[in-house]
């Protein structure tokens, strides 16, 4: 009987120690993929920043004539242009310099155009030129300015920078200028600038007419001829 008892108390005690130690290990095994699973991290990329956004096409050396509805609008030379279709709105860059020769329905230049930077949107059609922009036409008007737009829409440039304007018969500055593609009709508010009058004008065109007449009445001196030495 003794030691049926002993051998009952050994084998319970033995029963205990393999159940406190599988609950060691079960709590152990927890505990390390708890601490695994909060180690591991997420690798994901960063969102892509839309000025981040790379050009479907980059050209260097452009000299282009670029075409609307079958008619060619303006030559375009550039030393580095960018397609962005990515961007909002998609748009064309030229960031080292632009120059524009402009054309009329009969493919006779009207206007050159010249600029540091320039942005094209292509779905409003509206160009953005800054930095020393420089406009002449063929009829002799000069315009320049830090910034310029041009609404290919509504067929207008303006500006809400510093303008400067010279034509043949006047000189203009201001604040802001506004004009049509062809530059024919424009006007420039908070001026100051110089120009002929109408008055003066006439005044100036009756003096060259009254010399011409007066020219005209003198009967001419004949030139005079080396003579003979006698």
């Amino acid at each position: 009987m003794l030691n049926g008892s002993l051998n009952k108390d050994v084998s319970e005690k033995q029963s205990l120690g393999m159940r406190c130690l599988w609950s060691l290990l079960l709590c152990a095994l927890v505990g390390f993929f708890a601490s695994s699973c909060e180690e591991q991290k997420e690798h994901t990329a960063p969102a892509v920043n839309p000025a981040d956004s790379v050009a479907m096409m980059t050209s260097y050396g452009i000299n282009t004539l670029i075409s609307d509805s079958g008619v060619m609008k303006y030559r375009i030379i550039a030393e580095r242009w960018e397609v962005n279709e990515v961007l909002n709105p998609p748009r064309w860059i030229f960031r080292r310099g632009l120059f524009l020769q402009q054309f009329d329905e009969k493919f006779h230049t009207e206007t050159y155009i010249q600029c540091d930077t320039a942005y094209y949107y292509t779905v409003q059609k509206l160009w953005h030129l800054m930095g020393n922009v420089n406009v002449r036409t063929t009829d002799g008007l000069r315009f320049s300015s830090e910034e310029l737009f041009w609404d290919q829409n509504r067929h207008e440039l303006y500006s809400n920078k510093f303008s400067h304007l010279v034509t043949p018969e006047r000189e203009l500055q201001g604040a802001y200028f506004t004009s049509d593609e062809r530059m024919t009709h424009y006007k420039v508010t908070n001026t100051k600038g110089s120009f002929q009058s109408e008055d003066a004008l006439n005044k100036k065109e009756d003096k060259n007419n009254n010399e011409k007449a007066d020219s005209a009445a003198s009967p001419k001196r004949a030139p005079a001829q080396p003579q003979p030495k006698k």
